[in-house]
């Protein structure tokens, strides 16, 4: 009974999974609401989910010779006006600081909504020579753009998240780093938060304000919409040109260097949340779950109980594991009941009767499985426990997105694909007109072309040849 008016507190996720989504959020402790509208509080919980996220993308980052730095965050506003396609992207967007200090400034300052601007100002001041590319550099830092609509890591108005910039001296340098990055990115996605992602190009209509082309990885979410989960940008010389980004060539010659940018945000969370979760709320990879394993005495009161679940504690921490004792008095149901609402992947319960027999009683949450093992294994069976429900639940978000993308060749043919939740692959000739009438007409966006799988021979909405084998979905 305990148990059935506990989820009874979270929407069912088939009924509405809008406010399953929303419940869950709020109530697993993730975030709260801030008192700005369309901000978002980070909670304790949820920000260690982001630690280790940001923790496991650094270490990659550091792997390809990309260094940290940090960058200010307020930004003149004609540093914003030197690209005119970047403003005119985020003109409806930013925040703007026209009073400090009692007195209205002389030059209204620009809260960064990205930071190519301004780093590409300070490049321009360090690089000179050569020698000194590329630049590769990356900042971890908070964003404001000011959106109209907004949900908890989906869309807030402010948010965490990592941004690289790097500058090449040829554009076959940069455009190599550009997909570089796309695959650091799908490889995290996929190894660290059991996600598989689609990456590939997206069309002109989509892509970065101000990029020559952009490259995104989009994931399907349980409700069949797509998550752009991260992209990678390759701008040529269009921010270099604009903030005079000029070195010295081997040859003599002063020329203008190449450069990308590449980000994820806080927005992964979501991610996490909306392609594993389930009714009874969180379901979190290992890898990056805050608790790996949770420890509940039963019987708590009785000698030797408490003593055995920290023991456990000790052992599995003492093996590199996220594992915590829940010692707080209240009754073992309702602690079961809470964290796996909070996706815990690993329950180990321990009571007198387990201390008697020398063994405990493990439960996976992905799968709701429960075992019993011996108390001279456990280790070593959690720490191999813990790989295997990365691995498949890897292998069943890929499984479950594998079936639900489908082909089209028609405009009804889209619209029934994502009217089914479904992924679309369908043909697009390259025009506009023809990606605005899929958006009018069914209400979905071009997420990615994988021109690599094979061309279909027509465009699905007129008709004529096809130069593009598109990605079509409602998106978040």
């Amino acid at each position: 009974m305990e148990e059935k008016q506990f989820v009874k507190e979270i929407a069912d996720i088939e009924e509405n999974f809008a406010q399953w989504y929303t419940d869950v959020v709020l109530k697993t402790g993730l975030v709260d609401y801030g008192p700005v509208k369309g901000t978002m509080v980070i909670r304790p919980y949820g920000y260690a989910i982001w630690e280790n996220i940001q923790k496991d993308l650094d270490r990659r980052f550091k792997a390809t010779g990309v260094q940290n730095a940090y960058f200010p965050m307020f930004i003149p506003e004609s540093f914003l006006k030197k690209e005119a396609e970047h403003v005119e992207g985020f003109a409806p967007e930013v925040a703007v600081v026209t009073y400090a200090g009692g007195e209205k400034l002389a030059e209204p300052l620009i809260v960064r909504p990205t930071s190519e601007t301004i780093i590409g100002y300070m490049y321009s001041k360090w690089l000179s020579s050569y020698r000194e590319l590329p630049i590769l550099i990356n900042q971890w830092a908070n964003v404001v753009r000011w959106e109209k609509t907004t949900r908890p890591f989906l869309r807030t108005s402010e948010f965490l998240w990592q941004e690289g910039h790097t500058v090449h001296a040829t554009a076959e340098e940069a455009m190599e780093e550009t997909l570089l990055m796309l695959k650091v990115y799908k490889d995290f996605a996929e190894e660290t938060l059991a996600i598989p992602v689609i990456t590939g190009r997206k069309t002109e209509k989509e892509k970065f304000a101000g990029g020559l082309a952009t490259y995104g990885m989009e994931a399907m979410m349980l409700d069949g919409k797509s998550l752009q989960a991260g992209t990678s940008h390759y701008f040529g010389q269009n921010f270099t040109k604009a903030f005079d980004i000029k070195f010295l060539d081997k040859d003599g010659a002063l020329k203008y260097g190449y450069s990308t940018s590449w980000g994820v945000s806080t927005r992964l969370i979501g991610a996490i949340i909306m392609a594993h979760g389930d009714n009874r709320g969180l379901v979190l990879p290992p890898e990056v779950a805050p608790v790996q394993a949770i420890i509940i005495p039963i019987a708590a009161h009785k000698g030797g109980v408490t003593e055995k679940a920290k023991e456990i504690e000790s052992a599995l921490c003492a093996a590199g594991l996220r594992a915590e004792t829940d010692v707080r008095d209240m009754s073992p149901g309702r602690k079961f009941n809470e964290w796996e609402l909070k996706g815990v992947p690993v329950r180990i319960e321990v009571g007198p009767r387990d201390i008697e027999a020398g063994q405990v009683t493990v439960m996976r949450r992905d799968t709701l499985e429960k075992f019993t093992v011996p108390f001279t294994e456990l280790t070593a069976r959690i720490c191999a426990l813990l790989k295997e429900i990365q691995k498949e639940m890897l292998a069943l978000s890929r499984a479950r997105r594998d079936k639900k993308i489908v082909h089209a060749d028609t405009l009804e043919g889209i619209l029934g694909g994502v009217e089914g939740k479904n992924f679309v692959k369908a043909g697009w000739c390259g025009d506009r007109a023809c990606e605005d009438r899929v958006k009018e007409y069914a209400a979905a966006t071009a997420r990615v072309m994988c021109d690599e799988e094979g061309i279909p021979e027509r465009c699905a909405v007129c008709g004529k040849p096809a130069k593009h084998n598109v990605i079509f979905a409602r998106a978040y």
